[in-house]
Order: structure tokens, then C-alpha cells, then sequence
């Protein structure tokens, strides 16, 4: 089977083909896109893996899907750990491709359909967002140790950027709305005490999966499951690691607004604080309990209903 890997830069793209070992590259426009179309049809790959790039990777991986080529965008991090693990210390263009290529090859990682081109536009702004309050994050603990006299430069921001973060929200409201499906999702994952129109927009944009996975496989995707950590007689703590940050980030806030106000989360919460459970413990796993739930909304495409979530979460 032909595996191929692309290492994706602004101006170029280094390809490398397994198992002949097969090297070539194109420029990153139009007329290179052209011709790694024709060159690649011919080939018939079983997989070809890129990486994100900032954004470089997405017209290539769009031309690739139009030509009916399995074009898939990895993780990077998992792509350099491979890397590692094979030796593969050095770091050039060619030798990206070809680590990719191995990486197609040894590790199979699923096909799953690209994304189109409305849901890149609010996974967009679901990122902007997040960088928007982040900087804004960022000004705030500023001011808090910054002398008098910077003061009114950095509330000059801080304002600029709450104007941007509300300009976004309105932005992200409409586009939910422009999209049936999208609008069903937040009208079910809203009905959820504690769930707001961001941790909707969040898993719509983000998190595809919703209601596909079973509930441990969705908790190890977004990386609050608890995994073994033990070694012979050893048996460590279990902790969590890895999963998609941003989408933590914003589920951890609606979590803790969760065990103010929705009656489940609470009383799953409080009585793992009665049974001794260290606060942020309590925490996490009242996110896998939250996110559970939505994923299980998210399956049987039904509102929230405290009566019937202990089960129907369970599945």
C-alpha cells in the first residue's frame, strides 16, 4: 500500500512516498497543487497525512479532498513523538515528509471527512475568540503588578479587546444560526443548566466526535480521562493528559458554573467532596460527568432532562 507524506510551508511542499521511497516537491500555489493532484491520482494512496501549519495545510488538504484522495491533518505532537521513538532527531523539509510518510504507514491514523469550508469559518472564530480573551487575560494580570502610569495604556486595550470578543460572539450567534443543524446543537446543549452558546459553539466547532464516541472514548478524546499510570508492583495515582486543551478550557468554565446550577453535576460533585476527593479531582470528573452528558444529547438528539440523564449518560 502507498502511503504519502506532505511537509506543508508557505512556498513549497515536500512530498515523500512509502514504501518506494520516492521524493519530490512542488510550490505551494496553484499551479503546484495542479500538479501534485495529477501526481498523486496516480499513485492511488491509501493515506496521505500533513500537518497543521498554521493554516498553510487547508487548501492543499481542500484540492486533495476534491480530487477524492484520503488527505488527512495529524497531530503534531503525536507526529514528533513518532519521529523520536524512531530516531528520527533531525528536522529538515524532506525529512518531515518523510517522517509523515513512516507515520501514515506504521500508525494507519483514521481517515475522517475534512471539514468544510462553513465549519473552518467557526472553528475560526471560535479560535479568535479564545486568543481575544486570552490577551485580554493577559493585560488584566498585567495591570495588576504594572505601575499607575502604564495603567490607562493597558485599559485602552482591555477595552479594545472586549469590543473584539463581542463583536466575535455576535459573529459566532449569526453563524450558528445560518446553519439548521448547528442551530439544533445549541438548542440542545443549551437546555443543559450550566451549558451557554460558547461551550456549544466550542463543540460544534471543535469537537466533530460529539455523539459519535462512547462516553469513555469522547473523555480520552478531549483528555479528561483518568489513565493508569503504573509500573510492575507500583500503582501510581491515575491522571489525565493530553486531549484538546481549548475545548478543556472552555468546558472546565461552564463546569464550574454546572455545580452552581445544574442539580446533577452538583450532587455528583458535592459527593465526591463528602467522600474526601480533592477539590480539583472532584472538578475534573464533574467535566467528564458534564461532557458525558452532552455527548449523550448529542446521540439521542433529545433536551435535557435531569430524570433520565443518569442513564441515557451512561451509554
Amino acid at each position: 500500500m502507498v502511503n504519502v507524506g506532505i511537509d506543508v510551508s508557505k512556498e513549497r511542499l515536500d512530498v515523500a512516498v512509502r514504501p518506494s521511497g520516492d521524493r519530490f516537491d512542488v510550490p505551494n500555489d496553484e499551479k503546484g497543487h495542479a500538479e501534485l493532484r495529477k501526481r498523486l491520482s496516480k499513485l492511488k494512496p491509501e493515506r496521505i497525512v500533513l500537518e497543521p501549519t498554521g493554516g498553510y495545510e487547508w487548501r492543499v488538504v481542500q484540492v486533495l479532498t476534491l480530487a477524492k484522495l484520503p488527505a488527512i491533518v495529524v497531530n503534531a505532537r503525536q507526529v514528533r513523538q513518532f519521529a523520536q521513538a524512531t530516531g528520527r532527531l533531525a528536522k529538515t523539509d524532506a525529512i518531515d515528509a518523510d517522517v509523515l510518510a513512516h507515520f501514515a504507514e506504521a500508525i494507519q491514523p483514521e481517515i475522517r471527512p475534512v471539514p468544510d469550508a462553513a465549519h473552518r469559518e467557526l472553528e475560526a472564530l471560535v479560535s479568535r475568540r479564545r486568543q481575544l480573551v486570552e490577551m485580554r487575560s493577559a493585560e488584566t494580570k498585567r495591570k495588576q503588578t504594572a505601575p499607575l502610569v502604564v495603567h490607562p495604556s493597558i485599559e485602552a486595550v482591555i477595552e479594545a479587546l472586549t469590543h473584539q470578543i463581542d463583536d466575535v460572539d455576535d459573529n459566532l450567534r449569526r453563524t450558528v444560526k445560518s446553519t439548521p443543524a448547528w442551530r439544533e446543537a445549541e438548542e440542545l446543549n443549551t437546555s443543559v443548566p450550566g451549558v451557554g452558546r460558547i461551550l456549544s459553539s466550542t463543540m460544534t466547532a471543535l469537537v466533530p466526535e460529539l455523539g459519535k464516541l462512547n462516553r469513555k472514548q469522547i473523555a480520552l478524546l478531549i483528555g479528561v480521562a483518568p489513565l493508569n499510570n503504573d509500573s510492575g508492583k507500583s500503582e501510581r495515582k491515575r491522571s489525565t493528559w493530553g486531549g484538546r486543551a481549548a475545548v478543556r478550557a472552555v468546558l472546565y468554565m461552564a463546569t464550574l458554573a454546572a455545580i452552581r446550577f445544574n442539580p446533577t453535576i452538583r450532587a455528583f460533585h458535592d459527593r465526591l467532596i463528602a467522600n474526601g476527593k480533592h477539590t480539583l479531582v472532584a472538578i475534573v470528573a464533574s467535566m467528564r460527568k458534564l461532557l458525558t452528558i452532552l455527548n449523550a444529547i448529542a446521540r439521542d438528539r433529545k433536551p435535557w432532562n435531569p430524570q433520565l440523564t443518569p442513564a441515557g449518560a451512561q451509554k
